[in-house]
């Protein structure tokens, strides 16, 4: 009897771990399209069938912001109260590049947690219990060269001043830290799936900027950790979720359909015009 039940045992972890395994070799082989933007900045694609990843349709597009040296430089571009497309605010900033940022006030604009461009906070953040508490465990930096870092804080602190860099963005959950995964809260904005939005940096200082698509037949985005386990098959070392849902939007200067290269998803169509207008955004000037 024991002896069954540890074959049993045995067989269920077998197809997990294969299970997880194929979808890495899945994810990591797959035939990216793959298209230059400008110097050290690149953009992938692909569209993965439900037996190739997650046992779903997943459509996943991302820009890859190469190195440290004479690499482009990225910012944040925000409206303090309004709201405005990504793919507008890539416009009025000359950029090469605009992905939605973190989450906002949908009716009135302007950022819910805290914001800090050129040393100057424009945001305060508004830590409370539950959701929106679990969306500031960390923050997208920029220093002043132009370079993505990802940062985590301790809510008890005045973390605002603790993080030494010039531009801040609050945002969260945090998914990797320094090469290790982070542990996520079981709650519905977790595990439910989702478009989503994620930027991380590898190693060697590499940014990426990565949108899953979403609630559609084509693309049935991603739970928290898929979308943890998809950045650590790109070889971030840390990384951090931003605003999804119908906020989800990579835009590429000089592309097709008005240069917004995923599907957003706020007209409920498979296309690339169902973008929502947010507050603030990442850039690669």
């Amino acid at each position: 009897m024991q002896k069954s039940l540890l074959s049993v045992v045995f067989c269920l972890l077998s197809v997990f771990v294969f299970a997880q395994d194929a979808d890495s070799v899945s994810f990591v082989s797959a035939g990216w399209q793959k298209q230059k933007i400008k110097y050290k900045v690149q953009f992938f694609k692909h569209h993965f069938n439900a037996k190739d990843l997650f046992a779903s349709n997943q459509n996943i597009s991302y820009v890859e912001v190469k190195g440290k040296c004479f690499a482009p430089k990225l910012s944040i571009g925000y409206e303090k109260q309004d709201l405005i497309r990504t793919s507008d605010f890539g416009k009025k900033y000359n950029a090469a590049v605009a992905l939605n940022g973190s989450f906002f006030n949908v009716k009135n604009g302007g950022s819910v947690n805290y914001l800090k461009i050129n040393d100057v906070v424009i945001d305060t953040s508004e830590l409370s219990a539950g959701r929106l508490g679990q969306r500031q465990t960390a923050a997208v930096a920029i220093d002043k060269k132009g370079r993505l870092h990802i940062v985590a804080f301790d809510a008890a602190n005045n973390w605002g001043k603790e993080i030494g860099f010039p531009d801040v963005l609050a945002t969260g959950p945090l998914l990797l830290m320094h090469g290790e995964s982070l542990k996520l809260s079981d709650e519905k904005f977790n595990t439910a799936r989702h478009p989503r939005t994620a930027a991380g940096v590898r190693k060697d200082g590499t940014a990426i900027l990565l949108t899953v698509d979403g609630r559609n037949a084509n693309a049935q985005g991603a739970d928290m950790w898929e979308l943890q386990k998809i950045m650590r098959w790109l070889g971030c070392v840390s990384a951090v979720n931003l605003d999804g849902g119908g906020s989800t939007t990579l835009w590429i200067r000089g592309f097709p359909d008005n240069g917004v290269v995923n599907y957003p998803c706020d007209n409920k169509q498979w296309d690339h015009f169902g973008e929502r207008k947010v507050s603030n955004v990442l850039l690669v000037k």
